[in-house]
């Protein structure tokens, strides 16, 4: 896989980040480049990246922020970093994973094929993560799949993305634009791996590359799992649904009545987590607080989505 980069994103997890570049130092197959984009960290981040940077011999770049932009908007700084370094592949993930042996050789099985691709992962128990989605333009939510994906095949043709791990083609970055920061946190991923799914196969792979570390509270609803959140999280999952729906109208799929269904199931399923897995529902405040500036965003008239790059943006830097 030529020219690959990893672009990271942190925020105040300056332990979780030196594990994860301490597993990129162990990989046998490294990416040519790993970018770090810091939140705006207090802890430490940037001490941690000059450690792994010469006790692992690491191609490392970093860039603190001068505020935090959340995941979103480190993504999206990442991304255009990486373009501007010459990458042909972007490997994008957040900072509380750690990427597993002979994961980049497991990926580039695929790569000859597809030009989006969602590797598996563990979660913090060393059990496989449930995460094999497929989004519903009419509702505008994606849906769990619950039969066994890969019984017949290896490669499972999805149409979300999800930045713990996902792999995209720097050609396809560019025509999708970059990661909408407007997002903050939540929706970005998997809307960043719906916008690519407009233009190329998105597919989940049956190779397991990516171990989740941080551990989660969590309850087995048996077709999918429902993990702690936080009253900021709450807060933009129904914020965010402004964007989806604005993305959806750009693209000619907004259905008013469908879109409104798949918002109460949304604000349903937050209300499901806080009763189920964290006891309480004190968190009911930020989900109406979401709800009430997602309408603001559905009112605005002059959202754009994010612009196309040009097709040879960054390439002008490949050969400096």
């Amino acid at each position: 896989m030529e020219k690959l980069y990893a672009v990271v994103v942190t925020y105040n997890r300056a332990e979780f980040l030196a594990n994860l570049l301490d597993s990129f130092a162990r990989l046998d197959t490294k990416p040519e480049g790993i970018i770090v984009v810091d939140n705006a960290s207090t802890d430490g981040t940037a001490a941690v990246v000059d450690r792994a940077r010469t006790a692992g011999d690491l191609p490392l770049q970093y860039e603190r922020l001068e505020t935090n932009a959340g995941g979103a908007g480190g993504f999206s700084r990442g991304v255009e970093l990486a373009l501007a370094a010459g990458a042909e592949w972007l490997w994008l993930m957040d900072d509380d994973v750690e990427v597993l042996p002979g994961a980049v050789d497991a990926l580039a099985r695929f790569t000859p094929d597809y030009s989006c691709i969602v590797g598996r992962r563990y979660d913090a128990n060393g059990q496989p993560f449930f995460w094999q989605h497929h989004f519903v333009d009419a509702l505008g939510v994606f849906l769990p799949v619950s039969r066994d994906v890969f019984k017949h095949s290896d490669v499972f043709r999805t149409n979300v993305g999800n930045f713990e791990g996902m792999l995209i083609r720097a050609s396809v970055a560019r025509e999708i634009g970059l990661p909408d920061p407007r997002f903050f946190i939540t929706w970005d991923d998997a809307v960043y791996g719906w916008l690519a799914a407009q233009r190329t196969p998105v597919v989940y792979v049956n190779a397991f590359v990516i171990r989740k570390v941080r551990a989660q509270r969590q309850v087995d609803l048996g077709l999918r799992h429902l993990n702690d959140s936080s009253d900021l999280s709450r807060r933009y999952v129904m914020r965010n649904r402004g964007h989806v729906a604005q993305y959806l109208r750009a693209h000619g799929r907004y259905n008013r009545a469908g879109f409104a269904a798949g918002t109460a199931l949304t604000f349903g399923k937050e209300i499901a987590r806080l009763v189920l897995v964290e006891r309480t529902l004190k968190g009911v405040a930020a989900l109406w607080q979401g709800w009430r500036e997602s309408r603001e965003i559905l009112r605005d008239r002059a959202w754009k989505p994010m612009p196309p790059l040009p097709a040879d943006a960054g390439r002008g830097n490949e050969t400096a």
